[in-house]
């Protein structure tokens, strides 16, 4: 009997460890790690650039892109206003996601964007509440304060799970993409489309890692912004708020 017992276990031992392999040969889906390297440059070489800060996303080619909407640990996603900044400064969310903006401050505030990400004005509103936007298109919105022109923010919304935005150290690391063809899309920080659009390319995700090779960039500054009346801040004038 136990011998029975023991040519059982050991068949169902073996058909657990050859199902990976058959799942792979049957061309079912499998976790790729993705991995890049930036490196930012500017006009002289003896400056030093921080490679933080820039986005990376893959959008497949042949399929559509998994539905999913990405989250904060706490099941929301936010951009504070605290000490008269946005916090966190950058912010990638999936097409779809909902973006919490609370005044942290005891003083007022008014959110607004006029870019093509999504352009909204949550108006004035006081200390201790919260508006809430939804990132309903992809593109890039650049957040600002119209009564406090230090203030501002982005947020990346991106039309894919699969993204990550590098580290002080120049890292770029998504986990868990599908196997397909994609698209790799590049955001930085004052840089044209034009030259995002030349750090694009189709690329093939297989096996357990990918690696996409060294993303090289010119640093560039943003220029100042106008507020949501297209006019210039009125820096003289103190701010009651």
């Amino acid at each position: 009997m136990r011998s029975h017992i023991a040519v059982i276990g050991f068949w169902l031992w073996a058909l657990a460890a050859t199902l990976p392999h058959e799942a792979r040969a049957a061309g079912q889906p499998t976790e790729v790690t993705a991995e890049a390297k930036v490196r930012v440059m500017g006009s002289k070489a003896s400056e030093r650039h921080s490679n933080e800060g820039v986005v990376l996303w893959l959008t497949p080619v042949d399929a559509p892109s998994p539905s999913r909407v990405s989250s904060s640990p706490g099941g929301r996603l936010q951009l504070a206003q605290k000490n008269k900044e946005f916090v966190p400064h950058l912010l990638v969310v999936q097409v779809g996601s909902t973006v919490d903006f609370p005044n942290l401050d005891p003083f007022f505030h008014n959110v607004f964007s006029q870019f093509n990400g999504k352009r909204f004005d949550l108006g004035l509103y006081e200390s201790g509440s919260s508006r809430s936007v939804r990132f309903d298109r992809p593109g890039v919105s650049y957040i600002f304060c119209n009564i406090h022109p230090e203030m501002s923010a982005v947020v990346v919304s991106v039309p894919t799970p699969y993204f990550a935005t590098s580290t002080a150290a120049g890292n770029l690391t998504i986990r868990d993409v599908a196997p397909g063809t994609y698209m790799m899309h590049v955001w930085a920080m004052g840089n044209s489309d034009s030259e995002l659009a030349r750090t694009g390319r189709r690329i093939s995700v297989s096996g357990t890692s990918v690696d996409l090779g060294t993303i090289a960039l010119q640093e560039s500054m943003p220029g100042p912004h106008k507020n949501k009346f297209g006019e210039d801040y009125d820096t003289k004038k103190p701010s009651s708020y």
